[in-house]
Parts: structure tokens; C-alpha cells; sequence
């Protein structure tokens, strides 16, 4: 028996549906034909050492703005609408000019999906001059399910909420206390660490698809598109879960979560 009221366990299922899902390697090969593993084989090593390095870059600079979220925007709706389209723009700024414009891209990609993803928070009733709210919208880039191919014990969303807790935790002690003073202090740098750990992953996955010599420009905007779109899914579906969890409880919250993961048909790709 669900501990929600019928319209709020409706919302959990719906997230649920949108947390449980493929991981964005899975949704590439699947449209692009192409076995999952063959995507990273197509990026040379170092390559891959050099896109990880710019995933945390851009994860610092996103920090930065995350801190800084301001308040009174048009609604989450519109901003999605508008974050999609100049991810799209960028994406064919990556796509024309390869990986060195790729490089350049990133930064910027991700600092468009942060604010989309904020305007998810603010329409979900996140108070986002509270650091942990704010540093809730950097751990959104660290939800994508890895390895989603086969149904596992354990909840993939809660198990990286786990993973990222006592990071977390830290960081928000430190910014509660010295706000951004020093962007390298440990906790900080420990938390982009633990988030960039798995974005870069999705990142390296997106541009090994993007050099693939068969779309150029037109390829760069399609990818971003659904990139940006795959982790606007993502915020919907972690920031419903914060809202229940203020109303309900975490716990009453996390039992009905996998109640609604058990369920077959319940959660789709």
C-alpha cells in the first residue's frame, strides 16, 4: 500500500519512468544502429583523457552558476524550449569543427543545460538559495544509469544518490559556511570530482557519436538536442522526487519509489 496520496504516487511513477531508464549510450546505439561498445572505440585514449578533463571543467564552471541561481525566470517550460535550441546551436559548432570545436563546445553546452535544469528545480518548489538545493542540480549530471540494460536489485537513481551523499554533504557544509570563496577547496573539488566521474562518461559516449563522419553540423545538433533533452528527463524526475520526499519523508518516499520499480510495465525505456 503506497504511502502517497493517488496523484502524488502517479508523479513518483512518472519519475520513476524517467530515472530508470536507458542510459544515454543505450538511446544513441538504438537510434544510431551501432553496438554500444563501438561508440568509445571510435575515440582514441587520449582523446578520451582530454574530453574527461573538459567534463569537470565545465562541471567547476556550471558549480559557479549553480551558486549564483537567481530568482523570478519565465518557467521551466519555456526554458526548456530555449536551453534545447542552443544546445542544438552548439552541438553544430562542435559537429562543424571536430573535437578541437568540441572542446570549446562543452563548457558552454552544459552551462545551457545547467540552466534548464534549475528552471526544473524552481518549478518543483527547490528554494535555490539554499546551497543543497543549488548543488542538487550539478548532481543531475551524474544520474544517468549506467550499464541500464538489465533490471538490478538495486534502485540505479538511489544507488548514485548514495554514491554522491557524503560528497555532498561536504560540499554544502563548506558553501553554508564560506559560501565560494575558495573554489578549490577540497570538498568542493571532491564533489565536481565524484559528478564528473559519470558525466565524462556520457560525454566521451556523445562524442565519440559526434565524429562519426557522416552528419558534420546537422550531426552536432541532433546530438545535442537529445542530450539536452535526456538530462532535462533526468531533472524532472529527480526534483519530483525531492518534492515528495519534503512532503512525505525520505524514507515513506524511497519505499513507494521501489514499490513503482517493481511493478511490471511500470518503468519504460
Amino acid at each position: 500500500m503506497s504511502n502517497l496520496s493517488p496523484s502524488d504516487y502517479a508523479d513518483l511513477q512518472a519519475a520513476v519512468a524517467k530515472l530508470e531508464t536507458q542510459s544515454f549510450a543505450m538511446k544513441l546505439a538504438s537510434k544510431a544502429d551501432v553496438p554500444i561498445e563501438a561508440l568509445l572505440h571510435r575515440l582514441p585514449a587520449p582523446a578520451q583523457s582530454v574530453i574527461h578533463a573538459a567534463a569537470d571543467k565545465a562541471l567547476e564552471q556550471c558549480l559557479r552558476v549553480a551558486l549564483k541561481a537567481h530568482r523570478g525566470q519565465p518557467s521551466a517550460a519555456i526554458y526548456k524550449r530555449s536551453h534545447t535550441a542552443a544546445a542544438a546551436i552548439t552541438g553544430a559548432v562542435g559537429g562543424f569543427f571536430g573535437l578541437p570545436g568540441l572542446l570549446v563546445e562543452l563548457p558552454v553546452t552544459t552551462t545551457v543545460m545547467l540552466h534548464s535544469i534549475v528552471e526544473i528545480a524552481r518549478s518543483q518548489g527547490e528554494d535555490l538559495s539554499s546551497p543543497e538545493a543549488s548543488l542538487a542540480c550539478l548532481e543531475v549530471f551524474a544520474l544517468g544509469p549506467q550499464n541500464s540494460h538489465r533490471r538490478t536489485k538495486e534502485s540505479a537513481y538511489y544507488a548514485t544518490r548514495t554514491a554522491l551523499a557524503q560528497v555532498t554533504r561536504e560540499a554544502v557544509s563548506y558553501v553554508t559556511q564560506k559560501g565560494m570563496a575558495k573554489e578549490s577547496a577540497p570538498a568542493l573539488i571532491s564533489f565536481i570530482g565524484k559528478i564528473a566521474a559519470r558525466f565524462g562518461i556520457e560525454v566521451s559516449e556523445k562524442v565519440a557519436a559526434q565524429l562519426v563522419p557522416i552528419a558534420g553540423a546537422v550531426g552536432g545538433v541532433t546530438l545535442n538536442v537529445l542530450f539536452s533533452r535526456y538530462f532535462q528527463t533526468l531533472a524532472e524526475g529527480h526534483f519530483t522526487v525531492r518534492r515528495l520526499e519534503r512532503k512525505y519523508g525520505s524514507d515513506a518516499v524511497r519505499q513507494d519509489y521501489e514499490l513503482a520499480r517493481s511493478l511490471p510495465g511500470k518503468v519504460t525505456a
